[in-house]
C-alpha cells in the first residue's frame, strides 16, 4: 500500500485544493498558515486536517506541539509569593503528566514578550502567565490575540482584561482590603493608610476600590478625601513599603494595609526607625500570607490569597483549553481570607486621639476644599 509524499508548504495555487478540502474560504486558509487572529479554533483544526490529508507539510508554527511541556511565565523569584504559587501549578501539572517550564523574567533579562516566544518555539503545549502584562492597563494586549492566533491555549492567573479572551484566574482584591479594613476598625483605629504599588496595575486598582468602600461605609469618610490623604502608591518591595508607610504615618495613620507581605515588612521596619512599636503603636496588615511570614517578629497579619485554590484552577482550566473543551472566557474569582497574628493591636489611647483629630481635620479639610473650589 502507497504513501502519499509529504510536499513542501503549499503555494497560492493550491490554497483553493486546501480551501475546497476543508469546506472554507481561500482567505480562511491564508490566515491560518500565516498565524493571523480571527479564526475560530473548528476552523482552524479544519484547515490543518485538510493540509495532512492533501500531504503537504504544516509551517513549522502549526506543528504539533509537545503534548509533555508547559510554560509557566512569572514576573519575578524574589517575592515569595511566586514561587509558592509556581509550586503549586508545578505540582498539578506533575499529577497531570505534564512537564512544567519555569520562565521567569529578571531586570535586564528577558521580557514576558521574549519568553513567551521562546516557549511557543520549543512547542509547549500551554502557557499559564502569573501576575503578567495582563495586569497592566498601559500594555497592549494583541498580544495575547497573536498566541492565539498560533493555536497555543493559555490562563491568565492575577489580573483581568476584557478586551482578551482568555480564562482568568484572580483572588477577590476588593474583598481583601475590606477584610483588612474592617478588622482594624473593630480595633478601634480611624486613621488607617493604605499601602499598594503602581495605579496602574488591575489588582492595585480593585484594592483601592474595596478599601474605599470600607472606608467609606465603617467610618463615613469622603472618596476623595481618602484617595488624596489615605492610599500611598510605591513599589512592591520591602523598601518600597518602607516609603510608603513614611508618607501614611507623616499623616499621623495609626495603621497601614499594605498590598504585599514584603511591602508590611518594610512598613515594620519604617516604623521601628522612628522608635514606633509594631503593634503598640501602630498595626500592619500585609497580603498574600507568603512563606515564613508567620514567623517574622512580629507575625504578620495578613489577608491571605488563596494560592493552592487559584493554582490547581489555573491548571485544571488549562488542561481544559488543551483538551480541546475550553472553559468559559471569564474570570474566576477566589475569595481570601484575613489571618490575625501579631502585628496588629487596639490602638493605643494616645494615638486614637491622634487619629481621631487627624481624621476630622481631614474631613473638615476636604469639605474646605471643596467650598474653595465651588467659591
Amino acid at each position: 500500500m502507497g504513501t502519499r509524499p509529504v510536499q513542501s508548504a503549499p503555494t497560492t495555487a493550491r490554497l483553493a485544493d486546501i480551501a475546497a478540502q476543508a469546506g472554507v474560504s481561500e482567505a480562511t486558509v491564508s490566515r491560518v498558515l500565516n498565524g493571523k487572529p480571527g479564526v475560530a479554533a473548528t476552523t482552524r483544526q479544519s484547515v490543518l486536517a485538510a493540509l495532512d490529508v492533501l500531504g503537504y507539510e504544516r509551517p513549522v508554527r502549526l506543528r504539533h506541539r509537545s503534548a509533555g511541556l508547559v510554560g509557566l511565565i512569572t514576573p519575578e523569584l524574589e517575592n515569595p509569593i511566586f514561587p509558592a504559587i509556581a509550586q503549586v501549578i508545578a505540582q498539578g501539572l506533575t499529577r497531570q503528566g505534564y512537564t512544567p517550564v519555569l520562565a521567569t523574567q529578571t531586570p535586564g533579562g528577558s521580557t514576558e514578550d521574549e519568553l513567551t516566544e521562546m516557549l511557543v518555539d520549543r512547542g509547549v503545549a500551554g502557557i499559564i502567565f502569573v501576575s503578567g502584562l495582563h495586569a497592566d492597563t498601559t500594555a497592549d494586549t494583541q498580544r495575547y490575540d497573536q498566541l492565539r492566533a498560533q493555536g497555543v491555549p493559555f490562563v491568565l492567573v492575577d489580573g483581568f482584561s476584557s478586551s482578551v479572551k482568555a480564562p482568568f484566574i484572580s483572588p477577590d482584591d476588593r474583598a481583601a482590603t475590606q477584610l483588612a479594613v474592617t478588622h482594624l476598625v473593630s480595633l478601634g483605629h480611624t486613621r488607617i493608610g493604605l499601602a499598594l504599588g503602581p495605579r496602574r496595575f488591575v489588582p492595585v486598582q480593585r484594592k483601592i476600590e474595596g478599601f474605599v468602600r470600607a472606608m467609606q461605609d465603617q467610618l463615613g469618610l469622603e472618596a476623595e478625601d481618602i484617595h488624596d490623604r489615605l492610599v500611598e502608591h510605591s513599589l512592591y518591595t520591602l523598601e518600597g513599603g518602607q516609603a510608603a508607610a513614611s508618607a501614611l504615618m507623616d499623616r499621623d495613620c495609626t495603621a497601614i494595609v499594605c498590598a504585599s507581605d514584603m511591602m508590611a515588612l518594610g512598613a515594620i521596619r519604617a516604623a521601628r526607625q522612628r522608635g514606633f512599636e509594631v503593634p503598640g503603636d501602630i498595626s500592619v496588615v500585609g497580603f498574600d500570607d507568603s512563606p515564613l511570614i508567620a514567623f517574622t517578629d512580629p507575625p504578620l497579619t495578613t489577608v491571605r490569597k488563596p494560592v493552592p485554590a487559584m493554582g490547581q484552577a489555573a491548571v485544571r482550566t488549562l488542561l481544559e483549553e488543551i483538551g480541546g473543551t475550553p472553559a468559559p472566557h471569564s474570570e474566576f474569582v477566589f475569595m481570601p481570607e484575613l489571618v490575625v497574628r501579631g502585628s496588629t493591636a487596639s490602638v493605643a489611647a494616645g494615638a486614637a486621639k491622634a487619629g481621631a483629630a487627624a481624621t476630622g481635620a481631614a474631613r473638615a479639610g476636604g469639605s474646605a476644599d471643596r467650598k474653595n473650589r465651588k467659591s
